[in-house]
């Protein structure tokens, strides 16, 4: 192995990314916009003002040096990788085929193991504004309980034989959420209609979006069951697709996303792939686009409609204890 000295390694230190690839792979640089490039053997690498990543691989370097790259990517030694930026090195630069990475083993997805109880989870779900009933109907369906490790709310998404296929949990302490590792998204969670005629679905990006959905409906009506509610795990159109698959009574859409940039473009995304999918394609569908009218979605709706009825029951409340 050569040896090199200190004032080597300072020297190629010096050297960057886009300095070494415009002079050694000058063929194998693309530009893809203003101050950004990428290579055209690796489209994933992306070098963008001075600094460089291997998005496909997870990393790269915020210093931006091309000793890192050819070490990381084109797989030279720490040595031969330092003569060759200053120079010294007989080796001549060549973009060393590097391979591909090992396939990641699939972990067969696994809902997480239930709590004894759910009390922390019914608590929770409840300072949120989710009426109890609902709260309760979908324990009883399997499709909400207690994790038992942290005691988050994990909420559970079935096919139509009844096979736990997604899972995400939500914390009952902190902003922590996530899917679980190896859940399918065409099967999010739902509450579906508990009579008929079923030919309405609301659809929300979270679960307790879809569950504030259905206690708002709760609060309006008595016939809040006969509706499909549907989480979509953000706005991806694939467990609302899946759901119309599975359910040919309905017929109207109401896509109740949140009330930001991403919510309304990912509406128009989801009217389009519902429209392009092949599956659906004999089935007459009309669409609502709704987001939620009070705060960015329909629980923080929920929780402000709650608070102006509660401001609105204390005057009668001091009345009633006046009286008395």
């Amino acid at each position: 192995m050569p040896w090199v000295t200190d004032e080597q390694i300072a020297r190629a230190k010096e050297v960057g990314i886009l300095e070494y690839l415009e002079r050694h792979e000058r063929d194998n640089l693309k530009k893809d916009g203003p101050n950004r490039y990428i290579l055209r053997d690796h489209d994933s690498f992306v070098v963008s003002k001075g600094r460089w990543c291997w998005n496909s691989r997870g990393f790269g370097s915020k210093t931006g040096r091309a000793l890192e790259y050819l070490i990381k990517v084109r797989g030279y030694s720490f040595p031969d990788a330092v003569l060759i930026l200053c120079g010294d090195s007989p080796i001549s630069p060549n973009r060393k085929p590097v391979s591909p990475p090992p396939p990641k083993a699939v972990k067969p997805f696994a809902p997480p193991p239930r709590n004894g109880d759910n009390i922390r989870a019914i608590a929770y779900l409840q300072s949120r504004g989710i009426d109890l009933d609902i709260i309760n109907l979908c324990i009883n369906a399997g499709t909400l309980y207690e994790g038992k490790k942290y005691h988050n709310c994990a909420f559970i998404g079935h096919d139509r034989d009844g096979t736990a296929r997604f899972a995400c949990v939500r914390g009952t302490t902190s902003n922590f959420r996530q899917d679980v590792e190896s859940s399918d998204k065409r099967f999010c969670f739902r509450v579906p209609a508990g009579l008929p005629p079923g030919h309405i679905v609301m659809a929300a990006e979270a679960p307790i979006d879809a569950l504030s959905l259905a206690t708002l409906r709760k609060m309006e009506s008595p016939d809040w069951n006969t509706r499909h509610y549907v989480s979509l795990g953000g706005t991806s159109p694939l467990a609302l697709i899946q759901y119309l698959t599975d359910h040919p009574e309905i017929e109207h859409i109401v896509l109740c996303l949140d009330n930001d940039k991403a919510g309304r473009e990912g509406a128009d995304k989801i009217i389009a792939a519902v429209f392009d999918c092949d599956a659906l394609k004999n089935r007459a569908f009309t669409f609502s686009v709704e987001p939620s009218p009070i705060g960015n979605d329909y629980n923080d709706m929920l929780q402000t409609t709650l608070k102006q009825i509660r401001e609105r029951e204390k005057p009668s409340r001091r009345e009633a204890a006046v009286s008395l």
